[in-house]
């Protein structure tokens, strides 16, 4: 297996832009609606004029280390919504100051669908599934999706991003449920996949308060996915978001994971290029076995 670690970011949006980032912060346009929230990695200087971050439509203040608020100077629309190729999102500002897509995975979403479009009827496991986005390309290619969270408002809110998306009837199977506790239930029944998706956070709950760690828990869950892989399969795909670890962390327990099966990983840092200056922020890193 031949490993690298390049840096990459998507190009081809259109309904989304990062304008500039620096001081602890970035700012952003989603459709016709501009916000700008805390990214402690953008430790550098801004470029664009402060009467630019100034007019946003609304800006996420941290009150404290892990809970914030929304200022709100203008309402966001009654029906927020950006798309992607054919995938349709909706958009709304949460607690987390999050607002329910990534959009630097939109390079994972269109080697998703590359991946599978020649592949119908595949099975696809999407676990830390979140809104959907991954599930909604896999299923676009014509796969059979299982898509696993342990949040219920979060498979709702991708249950609406499928329906906006034209696949509201897709084979989609919904799963509320802890991600290890299902993986390990997986292996019992002897199911398998032949492709699985994983977008972990640092930290986590299952449905009844299990915790997770992914410092202590990633290494041994994919571990357990290794075995829920059909006898050819496709690929497997890892995200991290936490910036405690590198991308050569990512990339030897994909290593681990696939040790044995032939194929090839590629690990990426991800990155947005921002629309004034041309710099990257980070966000996050990928690995991808096939």
């Amino acid at each position: 297996m031949h490993t690298s670690i390049p840096i990459i970011f998507p190009t081809d949006w259109k309904d989304y832009e990062l304008i500039d980032s620096g001081e602890g912060a970035k700012l952003e346009r989603f459709g016709s609606y501009t916000i700008s929230r805390p990214d402690p990695r953008a430790i550098w200087k801004r470029n664009a004029p402060l009467t630019i971050w100034e007019s946003a439509d609304a800006q996420y203040v941290r009150s404290s280390k892990e809970a914030g608020d929304w200022k709100i100077k203008k309402a966001p629309p009654s029906d927020w919504h950006i798309s992607y190729d054919d995938l349709v999102f909706q958009l709304k500002p949460t607690s987390f100051k999050h607002v329910g897509v990534f959009p630097e995975q939109a390079v994972n979403w269109q080697w998703i669908t590359e991946k599978l479009y020649s592949k119908p009827k595949s099975s696809v496991l999407n676990l830390f599934a979140y809104t959907g986005g991954a599930t909604l390309a896999a299923a676009k290619a014509g796969a059979h999706v299982t898509h696993v969270d342990s949040s219920q408002s979060s498979i709702n809110w991708a249950k609406e991003n499928a329906t906006a998306s034209g696949l509201k009837e897709a084979p989609i199977r919904w799963i509320l449920d802890d991600v290890t506790k299902f993986v390990s239930r997986e292996i019992r029944r002897g199911n398998a996949y032949d492709a699985i998706i994983l977008d972990p956070p640092r930290f986590g709950r299952g449905t009844k308060g299990e915790i997770w760690k992914i410092e202590d828990d990633l290494a041994p869950l994919l571990t357990l996915c290794k075995q829920l892989l059909s006898p050819k399969p496709f690929f497997v795909l890892l995200n991290a978001y936490t910036a405690d670890l590198s991308p050569i962390v990512i990339d030897n327990v994909i290593n681990d994971m696939m040790a044995n099966t032939k194929g090839f990983i590629e690990t990426f840092e991800l990155t947005i290029q921002d629309s004034t200056s041309k710099r990257l922020l980070p966000h996050g890193i990928t690995s991808r076995w096939s």
